[in-house]
């Protein structure tokens, strides 16, 4: 059973899936959240209230438009494009992550994201 929730940031707003992983069912119990952004490279990342380990939906390597948390930083994170760490066109984490679902829209749309801005996921209705 996939579970819908609204990323919003600023005026624009985005719809996503989650899979049906016991990471992501931790976010979406914990919903809803807010917190400012952090990025890095076409990355943004902020920690949640969930703590994991990483499974079997574990990453090293994802793809834009995924959604995942990483462990190490305790943090939901948004991918739409190259890392520092990326090689060539690869979307590479700072280190693994578990990928817990997919935006439903244009990914790009996060480039216009800055640090510190207000990110703010709930339950899609």
């Amino acid at each position: 059973m996939s579970r819908k929730i609204l990323i919003r940031f600023g005026a624009t707003e985005m719809s996503a899936e989650l899979n049906d992983s016991p990471t992501a069912s931790a976010l979406f119990t914990a919903l809803p959240l807010s917190a400012r952004a952090n990025t890095w490279g076409d990355e943004i990342y902020f920690q949640i209230p969930v703590d994991r380990k990483l499974d079997s939906t574990a990453a090293e390597v994802v793809q834009a438009g995924e959604l995942g948390y990483w462990p190490s930083g305790r943090a939901f994170c948004i991918f739409f494009g190259p890392t520092p760490l990326s090689r060539g066109d690869e979307i590479r984490p700072a280190s693994a992550v578990n990928v817990i679902g997919k935006l439903t829209g244009d990914a790009r749309a996060f480039k216009a994201v800055h640090d510190g801005d207000l990110i703010e996921l709930e339950v899609a209705r």
